[in-house]
């Protein structure tokens, strides 16, 4: 089993000081807060102090394990580890095979709500397979010395497998009603997001055991229909479930059309049809409009934020921002603060990291953990924020 160790003083002692503009002076004047599109709102002070805790090679995500200060790291090369709040980082035994390169790799690791009793770990990878690759999603159980998972199944497969290494989604979350939610990109092919035979671009409904419920929409058509919550997504890479029960979404549009989306049962969000965003090669894709017969998202980012992970607040240390949704932004190197108001939301922080940032967590402790992003300025970093004394 590998072992990794904390950072030394020297490195902690550089990266504080790199950081050091997110406890300084204001770097703009506040963000208003806004609906709609938001035209590149300005960097405001950070009210926190940005602590970097370990490194990692290319972390993805991060799950902490009830009752413990303890946290499951997914590396997408690959590796599931183990990070100790003494700092000591070991890799976990039992990991699948993943198929490795651009967005595929190692993806999600949640927990089962009732994770204290059966100690089940839910992963999300990218796989060979026929027809090419495609984005899975199983579990195991956690063995009691936390060291290898345990008769790990497959729960659950993109249909179909397709080439290409892009927008395989797979961010994974429980929902209040006990049902697993799986967001899942439609693979940089466009209208597979639109066909109802198809699971890429939706987002999915399953049980635990990854079974259709007989509730959802499309339940009584069967087949892959049967597991669609809602269709018309690109490359959703954020899930959470705000304390009223509502679902949202975070998803990497076009150029300049990353959406915040609140999800509703059965419905179509538009993509690839329209778009606040146009394609990369310039070719425009229609703006939403009412009366288009697809739901417009809550949000909008112009320009793009490239958006990776989503968590939705409700911890003690940071009082005021119970209830706030938290977006990690890649290509804005920000982590940004999110008002959500019952199926309404507007931006009121942005606050500029200096590294990408690849997932955004709420910790056992209640403190706000972060992940920076394997390489490209994100250097694969575990970070923790606490309010500023």
């Amino acid at each position: 089993m590998s072992v990794r160790h904390p950072l030394s003083a020297i490195a902690v002692a550089g990266l504080l000081a790199a950081c050091s503009s997110l406890s300084g002076e204001s770097l703009a004047s506040p963000a208003p807060a806004n609906a709609g599109n938001i035209h590149g709102l300005p960097f405001t002070r950070a009210p926190f102090v940005l602590t970097p805790i370990a490194d990692f090679d290319d972390p993805w995500a991060i799950a902490f394990i009830p009752g413990t200060a303890f946290a499951l790291i997914t590396e997408k090369s690959g590796r599931l580890m183990l990070w100790q709040p003494d700092g000591e980082v070991s890799a976990i035994a039992g990991v699948p095979a993943v198929a490795v390169g651009d967005d595929g790799g190692l993806g999600d690791v949640v927990l089962h709500p009732d994770f204290a009793a059966n100690r089940l770990v839910y992963l999300s990878w990218a796989e060979q397979g026929a027809g090419g690759k495609g984005a899975v999603v199983g579990r195991a159980r956690l063995s009691d010395d936390m060291t290898r998972l345990e008769g790990l199944q497959t729960i659950w497969r993109q249909v179909p497998f397709v080439s290409g290494w892009g927008h395989f989604g797979h961010r994974i979350a429980f929902g209040p009603d006990g049902m697993l939610y799986i967001s899942s990109g439609e693979r940089q092919k466009f209208a597979p997001a639109q066909d109802l035979d198809s699971n890429l671009g939706k987002v999915l409904r399953l049980t635990d055991s990854g079974a259709a419920p007989p509730d959802n929409p499309f339940a009584a058509a069967g087949a892959v229909r049967s597991q669609i919550w809602s269709l018309g997504h690109r490359n959703p890479l954020g899930l959470a479930f705000a304390e009223d029960g509502r679902l949202w979404e975070l998803e990497m549009g076009p150029e300049g059309g990353d959406e915040l989306n609140l999800i509703q049962r059965g419905a179509n969000y538009g993509y690839p049809a329209v778009s606040n965003g146009d394609h990369y090669d310039g070719r425009d894709i229609p703006d939403h409009a009412s009366g288009d017969g697809f739901v417009a998202p809550q949000l909008w980012w112009n320009p793009a934020i490239s958006p990776a992970g989503l968590m939705i607040y409700s911890g003690d240390i940071f009082p005021a921002w119970r209830g706030n949704a938290f977006i990690a932004a890649l290509g804005g190197t920000a982590l940004i603060r999110v008002e959500l108001d019952g199926g309404s939301a507007r931006q009121l922080d942005r606050w500029d990291m200096g590294f990408r940032v690849r997932a955004v967590a709420q910790g056992s402790d209640g403190a706000i953990w972060l992940l920076g992003d394997g390489g490209n300025r994100g250097e694969g970093r575990l970070y923790r924020l606490a309010p500023r004394p």
